[in-house]
């Protein structure tokens, strides 16, 4: 599963940072338009805007990435309702991708999402099959 790689945005020149910081300073109410329309942001989205611009406003460059939620094989196998040998059995055959940190496997939560997915797609195939 491929991510989206990280956007590098070059500092603002000088006066613009200027223009930011004295803008910011009033407080952090940030209005987004996308297209003419005025969309709200929850607090968690408003305070990553606000950060940004206030790094822009010092005069930093600044990288944007996302990062994806990684999880313990107890933490997936909980999830996906299985045990724990299970889990790490299907892992050892590449049913599901592990990446390890050290010695330890961890389990991108969008991989037992889908795993969850073609489960669910299987039994509902063997469903019509059995009646």
């Amino acid at each position: 599963m491929a991510l989206i790689a990280p956007r590098m945005t070059a500092a603002l020149p000088p006066e613009d940072a200027g223009k930011l910081q004295r803008a910011l300073a009033g407080g952090n109410d940030i209005t987004v338009f996308v297209d003419g329309t005025v969309h709200r942001l929850t607090p968690q989205a408003r305070d990553a805007v606000v950060d940004i611009l206030s790094r822009f406003s010092r005069g930093e460059a600044v990288t944007v990435s996302s990062v994806e939620e990684m999880l313990t094989t107890s933490q997936a196998a909980e999830l996906a309702g299985i045990s724990h040998t299970y889990l790490r059995n299907m892992t050892d055959r590449g049913e599901i991708p592990v990446e390890y940190r050290g010695t330890h496997r961890r389990i991108r939560l969008a991989a037992i999402m889908a795993w969850l997915d073609r489960q669910k797609k299987l039994d509902q195939q063997e469903k019509p099959a059995q009646a």
